[in-house]
């Protein structure tokens, strides 16, 4: 999964503002930010495998970001760091945990399983991985469905839509150059850049779509 996870920002925006949108969107894929890390370093390992069905990708050793203890550790931890830097109410802090976790529910479903329930242990994954065009649809639709819950809450406050427009596009065309990308030798830090790059930049426009004011009085 790569756009459907922003989903959960988005949605996480709307329930609960306090916290800034880029919090929101770095947090719901700080799994993977932290993952293209330590691809880069070896410390964390994938392969091509043409034979699978759908992604071609074996993530076949990430414990220290993708196990279900993992998770909760990035989690717990990202909700303490911008309770502590960012000065967030605890409200506002428990949901920038709650969009990190999120990111391991659903690739939960999407994964094969790769994912551990705990250091060394079983593996659990759901494979929608397998059957492309669900998948596809399952990142679009959730997508689509937080995306419209985020523009009804920036009408609602007073802002503008046309930005959560043009954010909302700009996640589309990511998943539909992921899709069309085509996977030759892997080269797992240029891999690990690439993602990081995506992640920060989705980033960075996040925080430029928050910065303009309510343009209506109150």
């Amino acid at each position: 999964m790569f756009v459907g996870h922003y989903s959960a920002a988005l949605a996480a925006k709307a329930a609960e503002p306090r916290a800034p949108l880029w919090t929101y969107v770095i947090g719901c894929q700080l799994l993977d930010v932290a993952w293209s890390g330590l691809v880069m370093a070896g410390l964390e390992k994938l392969r091509i495998d043409p034979s699978l069905p759908g992604s071609s990708l074996d993530l076949y050793h990430m414990p220290w970001t993708h196990s279900l203890p993992g998770a909760l550790a990035w989690s717990l931890a990202a909700a303490v760091a911008v309770r502590l830097a960012l000065k967030l109410p605890v409200r506002a802090a428990v949901f920038v945990g709650l969009a990190v976790f999120s990111h391991w529910i659903l690739d939960l479903a999407v994964h094969r399983p790769d994912l551990e329930l705990w250091f060394g242990g079983a593996k659990v994954g759901f494979g929608l991985w397998n059957y492309p065009l669900p998948e596809e649809a399952l990142e679009i639709g959730l997508l689509a469905v937080a995306g419209a819950f985020w523009a009804g809450w920036r009408v609602r406050d007073g802002r503008t839509v046309w930005p959560a427009g043009l954010f909302l596009a700009l996640l589309v065309g990511l998943q539909i150059y992921a899709m069309s990308a085509e996977q030759g030798v892997l080269d797992p830090v240029k891999m690990g850049l690439t993602a990081l790059a995506a992640y920060l930049a989705v980033g960075f426009v996040a925080w430029l779509v928050e910065r303009g004011p309510p343009t209506h009085d109150g």
